[in-house]
């Protein structure tokens, strides 16, 4: 063998040396059954010299329908062995995803392909290529790998061979793939979104690269974000509020607040603060028909669901009584209704125990009777905060579901770019009808050139129901911070790997790290991200939030 430094080539047991450069070749025996596109930039280190070495052979149809439908029968058999028990699960899984494989290859959707795969690490001396290679092993065993050191095969590892020859190789180099994990493979590390006219949303996590998201040019103009209390989901909102009003000053602002957090920032930046608790603020009264243009029977329906959001004990009998009383009200008038009309509706025809009346009293002598009247809070200027801190908790969703209500209709009837902040939106989301009410918006603002910025501790609470899940699929971007745990239904809806939804209950909190940690779903994209103020935006914001989710002062990040 040759003494290092000199030229020449050498081959050990393991690594092998071309002049004063030494290569050790790592294989995968078994490939995860998921990969999320873009893994490859948690694989290959920036700092570390390591290369990727890929073979393609294109397997043609017919042999790989053949190859396909073997898979199928051998799964079915298998299947049918009693003794197999705990591996059913996976069998099941091969057999349905051979199926689905083999009739997108019937129809030109997918190919087949023997796919060699080396990853190759580099260094100046044995031991540092050894320890190059046993981290880039750590990192591909952490995503599902299995990785393997080619001893005494080396050299058929790296060793070129003619094009379109697949050459003999160590046991591991070869993988049968789709086009889609094809795809995966290819290394394209960077999936830095730039849209033109868009926001900066965070930095990449794997190289600090921007990601700019422009809402306005896609069909949904709206974004939800999701994270644990302390995660930085107000302060992230906010920052996002603050730069879209920098790309477009006429962006008009409207801030569901149940927790008051907003009033600083709304009132720094010109605008309006209702609280509702407080005596004298004003009043938006939740009957008034003028939210829906002056459709009554649209009307009488969102009541409805916000009442059964204030009642949620209602008894069918009940709640079929004070649907008829609701319609009946917005059929005869009179023309601008309060409860004080309502309640007189109900009392025409009393049940035997009165129970709905007495409910409703709450709103002629109880704790609701400030909403019970005329519209008195007159919005001069934008934006505008509808702040529900002291009201009491079981009310918050009635409250939430009228000021929906109302901002749809400022929505529907305001010229330029519309954004409603909508915070603690699980609060809409657990009940039917308040929950097919916010998708319906969700779903419809963009007509009116408007989004909808939901904020949730957990995306849970949307999946329960057919109108959440709806919700979810509507927003044209999620963002989840840090989550405790990602339940299975979270992890099939947003179609995150194994190892991202490992990694959401480890995200970095703000107060730990100065900045939130973040997986954003953007369309087929996932991008993981952190979410960063300059220091300008982070002192504005420290200052104007009710607040702040770092440590005084810290200069940057969330």
């Amino acid at each position: 063998m040759s003494e290092p430094g000199w030229g020449g080539s050498a081959e050990g047991s393991t690594t092998d040396r071309i002049g004063r450069r030494y290569r050790a070749p790592l294989l995968v025996r078994e490939l995860p059954p998921e990969v999320g596109f873009g893994f490859l930039e948690r694989v290959l280190s920036t700092t570390e010299p390591v290369e990727m070495r890929l073979e393609l052979h294109r397997i043609p149809p017919e042999r790989a329908l053949e190859m396909v439908e073997r898979a199928r029968s051998v799964a079915e058999v298998e299947l049918t062995d009693p003794g197999r028990g705990a591996e059913s699960s996976r069998l099941e899984v091969e057999q349905a995803s051979s199926r689905e494989l083999a009739h997108a290859i019937a129809r030109g959707a997918q190919e087949l392909w023997k796919v060699g795969l080396c990853f190759v690490a580099s260094a100046s001396s044995r031991a540092r290529v050894e320890a190059v290679r046993a981290r880039l092993s750590d990192r591909l065993a952490a995503l599902g790998f299995r990785p393997r050191v080619p001893r005494y095969e080396v050299g058929s590892a790296l060793e070129a061979t003619e094009p379109g020859v697949p050459g003999p190789r160590p046991r591991g180099y070869w993988h049968t793939l789709p086009s889609d994990g094809v795809a995966a493979l290819f290394p394209f590390g960077d999936e830095t979104v730039l849209e033109p006219g868009g926001i900066l949303v965070g930095l990449a996590l794997a190289d600090a690269s921007p990601v700019f998201l422009d809402r306005w040019s896609h069909a949904s103009h709206s974004w939800g974000i999701f994270g644990t209390t302390g995660s930085g989901k107000s302060f992230a909102a906010a920052l996002y509020v603050l730069r879209s009003r920098w790309v477009r000053p006429d962006l008009d602002l409207l801030v569901l607040d149940p927790l008051g957090e907003f009033g600083g920032f709304v009132r720094a930046l010109g605008g309006q603060v209702l609280r509702l608790a407080a005596p004298g603020s004003g009043r938006l009264n939740p009957l008034d028909p003028v939210t829906t243009g002056g459709d009554r029977r649209e009307k009488s329906a969102r009541v409805a669901a916000m009442l059964r959001a204030l009642f949620p004990s209602l008894r069918d009998e009940e709640a079929a009584r004070l649907d008829a009383a609701v319609t009946h009200l917005y059929d005869r008038g009179p023309t601008v209704p309060t409860f004080d009309d309502l309640l007189a509706e109900v009392e025409r025809a009393p049940a035997s125990d009165g129970r709905l009346g007495t409910l409703l009293e709450v709103f002629r002598t109880g704790s609701l009777q400030e909403v019970n009247g005329p519209t008195t809070f007159c919005p001069e200027a934008s934006p505008i905060s509808l702040d529900l801190s002291g009201v009491a908790e079981e009310h918050r969703a009635f409250h939430l579901t009228y000021l929906l209500d109302w901002a749809y209709g400022r929505l529907r009837d305001r010229p330029g770019p519309k954004v409603v902040l909508v915070d603690e939106a699980h609060l809409l989301a657990r009940h039917g009808p308040t929950a097919e009410f916010l998708d319906r918006v969700v779903r419809h603002v963009r007509h009116f050139d408007a989004g909808v910025l939901l904020l949730s501790q957990n995306p849970d609470d949307f999946l329960a129901t057919p109108s959440g899940r709806s919700t979810l699929r509507n927003l044209y971007a999620s963002a989840l911070l840090h989550l405790p745990e990602v339940s299975g239904e979270a992890k099939t809806f947003f179609g995150l790997t194994g190892a991202e939804a490992g990694w959401l209950p480890k995200a970095r909190l703000p107060r730990a790290a100065g900045y939130s940690e973040s997986l954003w779903r953007v369309g087929e994209l996932h991008l993981p991200l952190a979410i960063v103020a300059s220091t300008p935006e982070f002192e504005f914001l420290s200052r104007t939030l009710g607040s702040s989710p770092c440590p005084a002062g810290r200069e940057d990040g969330l």
